[in-house]
């Protein structure tokens, strides 16, 4: 008889541009674990809310747009796919319009909660790098490794718009800085769940590094916590 897998979790939090989202991804293919995006879950909801033309200070409505948003996260090679209502939405939810709107949405208390239970259902029994903002505070308190990722707000600003050039956006650095800088407030000073590093997370400054240096960190982190084993 074959024994239940355990459940192996890493929690890596920061602000947005941080390098959260590589680095969880590299991580996981190395361990052969499962890379939840949470932040492209509260992207999907607010792409869903912008195609209804949603009042987003209407927090009711934005609530029962998440109730009926059918998410689904598929890793394929490299690349996790992210769909909404069974539609491919992975370069949707990176616009710059859906950036600009998130913030409701992702300060939504009701929101948060019927999404915190939807990580903790792909989670179960799974040895899982899950990366965000309140994933080692509030959606896995008890992970086994807690990462806190920082960068410069240069470097963050960098780096977002080397991603959006790859999709063919262009966009100014100084545009962007405001835009991060205003996600960071919005993430900080949220009522609900806001973004701070949990008290056992290690810290990760990733400016000046490489991402291969970042992977290996949090990497070697997890193994000598046993989970070469899994």
């Amino acid at each position: 008889m074959t024994a239940k897998r355990k459940s192996f979790i890493i929690t890596i939090d920061g602000p947005a541009g941080s390098g959260k989202s590589t680095t969880a991804k590299l991580v996981a293919q190395s361990l052969g674990f499962l890379h939840l995006d949470t932040g492209a879950m509260y992207r999907a909801v607010t792409l869903a809310a912008i195609r209804e033309k949603a009042d987003f200070g209407n927090e009711k409505q934005i609530v029962e747009i998440a109730k009926k948003s059918k998410i689904d996260l598929r890793p394929q090679g490299s690349v996790l796919r992210v769909f909404l209502n069974k539609e491919e939405v992975t370069d949707a939810i990176r616009l710059p319009e859906v950036t600009e709107a998130i913030g409701p949405v992702a300060g939504n208390p009701d929101v948060r909660e019927i999404l915190v239970e939807l990580q903790r259902t792909f989670a179960k029994g799974e040895g899982v790098v899950a990366e965000g903002r309140d994933i080692g505070t509030v959606v896995f308190p008890d992970a086994d490794l807690k990462i806190y990722m920082v960068a410069s707000l240069e470097e963050r600003a960098r780096r977002r718009q080397a991603e959006m050039a790859q999709n063919g956006i262009q966009i100014c650095s100084d545009e962007l800085m405001a835009n991060i800088k205003r996600r960071d407030d919005d993430d900080s000073l949220r009522e609900h769940s806001p973004l701070k590093k949990p008290e056992d997370a290690l810290v990760l400054d990733t400016s000046g590094m490489s991402i291969e240096q970042q992977v290996d960190f949090v990497v070697d982190a997890a193994r000598q916590r046993g989970a070469a084993s899994l």
